[in-house]
């Protein structure tokens, strides 16, 4: 399996589409109380997007608005600007912490004719946004998650993040490691033997990985095992059971590695998630 479709497997993506037709008026999303993120879909006419500090931008041709995590900002159109979109919320399998929403920008504001790779999938929702068929929000929802998982495929092959996990998928040599690791979590792995799997020197692929994922190498492998343990946890593992899964000795070694990345113990970063679960 590829690493993207392992990702996706492992920290799901949930959308759901809840507005399809033309926009009037103003609406604001992602206040404090949403722990979701949104994704707007612009296919004919134009409209404003403001976000909560002023800054406006005008969408005049088919485009994408991805926010991968909550932000606050808003649509605006008029009956004249005839802006037809279509609107979902976007929720991952462990929440915010997710590997996939810590690997995409704040936003992500993308002209469809940039990327016509996504050509049919738009197509397909669209089609089915402008039916009246039975099953239209349930296939929806799925084709918009489709559309999701094409969208991070165009921005890895065309190599449009600079920085992250999908920066590093793109990258010949690192993608390398990091399909190694994600294959094999719970294997004692050092340095050494992470720059041997990326064909490099020692010297030279640490300072490289920090540059394209943004962290050491150490600290990616840290932060990989605990989004792992995260979603054994939700799966209702034990503590002891998720350190074994992913690689950690004790439950207090995972418990560490839970204050560094997130800075809660396993159990009171369980307590919160599904405390969040909740508000959704």
């Amino acid at each position: 399996m590829d690493q993207l479709s392992q990702i996706i497997q492992d920290f799901s993506i949930q959308a759901g589409v809840f507005y399809t037709g033309q926009l009037c008026g103003l609406s604001a999303f992602g206040d404090e109380s949403h722990v979701e993120g949104h994704i707007h879909i612009l296919h004919s006419g134009t409209l404003t997007l403001a976000d909560a500090d002023g800054s406006e931008q005008l969408l005049d041709e088919p485009s994408i608005v991805f926010f991968p995590r909550p932000k606050q900002h808003l649509l605006r159109a008029t009956e004249s600007d005839n802006a037809e979109v279509i609107c979902a919320t976007v929720q991952y399998g462990i929440g915010q912490q997710s590997p996939l929403t810590q690997a995409l920008p704040e936003a992500i504001i993308l002209p469809l004719r940039q990327a016509t790779a996504l050509n049919d999938s738009f197509a397909w929702m669209v089609n089915e946004a402008l039916s009246d068929n039975l099953g239209k929000q349930t296939i929806l929802n799925r084709l918009m998650e489709v559309f999701i998982v094409c969208l991070l495929r165009h921005l890895i092959i065309e190599r449009k993040i600079e920085q992250g996990l999908l920066a590093g998928l793109s990258h010949p040599f690192l993608s390398k490691v990091i399909s190694a690791v994600h294959n094999e979590p719970a294997h004692p792995w050092g340095l050494d033997e992470m720059a041997e799997v990326a064909l490099m020197s020692r010297s030279k692929f640490s300072p490289l990985f920090k540059q394209v994922l943004g962290e050491t190498p150490n600290d990616y492998l840290t932060r990989w095992r605990v989004s792992l343990a995260q979603k054994h946890l939700l799966s209702g593992k034990s503590v002891d059971h998720c350190a074994q899964l992913v690689g950690y000795e004790s439950p207090s070694t995972l418990s560490r590695a839970f204050n560094k990345t997130c800075q809660l113990s396993p159990k009171a970063w369980l307590k919160k998630a599904l405390e969040e679960a909740q508000q959704t």
